[in-house]
């Protein structure tokens, strides 16, 4: 764990980022034992781990998840391209690296509106040479940005299947957003055959922790909800889901047992466009 030394020194900011406002990426970065955060970041996070002691470990079984459905979409559903929403700050092994690792072939667009998950997607974000990666500056509320995007256009292959990953970032839209509206605009774009990943904390474990850190989010000014189990099925709506379906997220196919699979507090689920 890199834990405050290590990040302290980025606290000389890129143009276009306020220091003063936290940020899920860099929040999520710090957890993560990452550098790319700030003294407000920090202070959140550590608010957010007060109340959440496991946090870190919850952080971490999110990123394990990502590399467990990026093996399985590959190589079971033949998955060859993904569109990767709130993708945060890069983390190695990324989504493509993952993904290329299988199939060489593999297109990865990822989405983040922060200027620092920008700065690094550009210098981290290398593709193989057979496949390609790039980055859209976007946001979830606004689907049509991200659908209509040029590079997207170019990279991604409109009439083969996508892998839609959905990773820890629902949660940060209030309901009068309408998060449902907004994900079923995404999955009626998808061809016939795509898959859509989700992870989303819940209170559903352990209501105490997780609403305590959800009031240090929001005295904070950002949005986090928590969602029930089915709230989050309803963002997959009609798709098929697929084994074991929506389950904690250490729980959906583990690479070793999992002793406690509520010890982190997030749902997590596959689901397949007949």
């Amino acid at each position: 764990m890199q834990g405050n030394n290590a990040s302290a020194s980025i606290d000389i900011a890129p143009p276009g980022v306020n220091v003063n406002v936290p940020h899920s990426a860099r929040i999520y970065d710090y957890w993560l034992g990452g550098k790319d955060n700030f003294a407000v970041d920090r202070a959140v996070g550590e608010a957010m781990m007060k109340a959440i002691p496991g946090m870190r470990y919850m952080a971490g079984e999110n990123r394990k998840f990502v590399h467990r459905a990026a093996r399985d979409l590959v190589a079971k559903e033949g998955i060859r391209q993904f569109l990767d929403i709130g993708t945060g700050i890069p983390t190695r092994p990324n989504l493509h690296e993952v993904a290329q690792r299988i199939a060489p072939e593999t297109r990865v667009v990822y989405v983040d509106n922060d200027s620092i998950v920008l700065v690094h997607a550009r210098a981290l974000m290398v593709s193989t040479d057979e496949g390609r990666s790039e980055y859209i500056s976007a946001d979830l509320r606004k689907p049509s940005s991200i659908l209509t995007d040029q590079i997207l256009l170019e990279t991604l292959d409109p009439t083969r299947p996508v892998g839609l990953t959905l990773i820890a970032i629902l949660m940060l839209l209030s309901d009068a957003e309408d998060p449902w509206g907004l994900v079923a605009e995404l999955r009626d774009a998808m061809p016939s055959g795509s898959v859509l990943a989700i992870t989303h904390p819940t209170a559903d474990f352990n209501p105490a922790e997780v609403n305590a850190a959800v009031a240090a989010a929001t005295g904070a000014g950002m949005t986090l909800v928590a969602r029930t189990r089915d709230e989050v099925r309803r963002f997959f709506g009609d798709w098929e889901m697929l084994e074991p379906g929506l389950v904690p997220v250490s729980a959906w196919h583990p690479d070793e047992p999992v002793e406690d699979p509520e010890a982190a507090y997030y749902w997590a689920g596959v689901a397949r466009k007949p």
